[in-house]
């Protein structure tokens, strides 16, 4: 009987070693693709069957990408609105969810889970739905081409609430105790106490926040109308707008995109697999 359930013990494992790995090759392939189709002629990217290793490298591809297929090199620029917008959105945003998930946790008053529902309600209307109202406001605030206007409106991140809301539930009371007895106030005790030791849940928050700004294209290409204010996704737009699309510099400009978001994960992904634990935590 232990032999045959062992025996069906392996064969199970084998199916989902397989089925993981599969699912793993889905997931990695097109970035596979992105980044070896940046460093072939575009005549060997539709070339079937796909060659997986270039011939040689193609390096041309990375110049294009920079300079732009007006070839007005405005690139650099974009990159440094992408970083720059999605910085203080996040740091801004991390904040702000901090704040107030420090308040809809630790702070007892009427309302709070109404004043809480409500701002989840919030993450149920799609972004499209309110995306003009908030554009003729823009406007009418004179935020247009501006970076104020590009950060401003998603300061408030909804799911970094929940997220930090979530894990401060946790968080000990004794300790907040502590602090009001040594003599800090409640900013104080927030900033030294709470703030510094919930690193899990604040990378967390970063990585997700800055992840959607850095890809947010709808927004951008509403309020920045000016070149020189798009960003990477506005700018990897006007390859597709041309009527002889470079598919290498396309795949090399999406590249180049992509090595602040590895760079960010890899930095900060002990603190984000950490914070995975907040939601099994908050059930105990």
């Amino acid at each position: 009987m232990l032999r045959n359930e062992s025996k069906a013990s392996r064969v199970y494992n084998y199916i989902i070693n397989i089925f993981m790995i599969l699912v793993l090759l889905v997931i990695v392939m097109p970035m596979v693709f992105m980044l070896t189709a940046s460093m072939m002629p575009a005549r060997e990217i539709f070339a079937m069957p796909y060659r997986w290793i270039p011939k040689s490298i193609y390096g041309r591809n990375y110049f294009n990408a920079v300079a732009g297929n007006d070839r007005s090199f405005l690139f650099a620029r974009n990159v440094v609105n992408s970083l720059f917008v999605a910085a203080l959105t996040t740091v801004f945003s991390v904040l702000v969810s901090g704040f107030a998930g420090y308040g809809l946790s630790k702070f007892k008053f009427r309302g709070r889970n109404l004043v809480f529902l409500m701002i989840m309600g919030r993450m149920m209307i799609p972004f499209e739905a309110i995306m003009i109202p908030m554009y003729i406001t823009a406007v009418k605030l004179g935020l247009q081409n501006t970076y104020t206007g590009m950060i401003l409106p998603f300061i408030l991140n909804t799911f970094g609430l929940f997220q930090m809301r979530q894990y401060l539930m946790t968080f000990p009371d004794d300790i907040l105790d502590a602090g009001r007895i040594d003599g800090l106030g409640e900013l104080g005790i927030f900033w030294k106490l709470v703030f510094k030791n919930s690193t899990p849940a604040i990378a967390t928050a970063a990585i997700l926040c800055f992840r959607g700004q850095w890809d947010n294209l709808l927004w951008p290409l509403l309020i920045a109308q000016k070149e020189y204010m798009k960003t990477i996704p506005a700018y990897i737009v006007k390859f597709t707008e041309e009527k002889y699309t470079d598919e290498g510099a396309m795949m090399a400009v999406a590249v180049i995109a992509s090595i602040p978001i590895v760079i960010l994960f890899l930095s900060l992904s002990k603190y984000f697999l950490g914070g995975s634990t907040m939601y099994s935590a908050g059930k105990e």
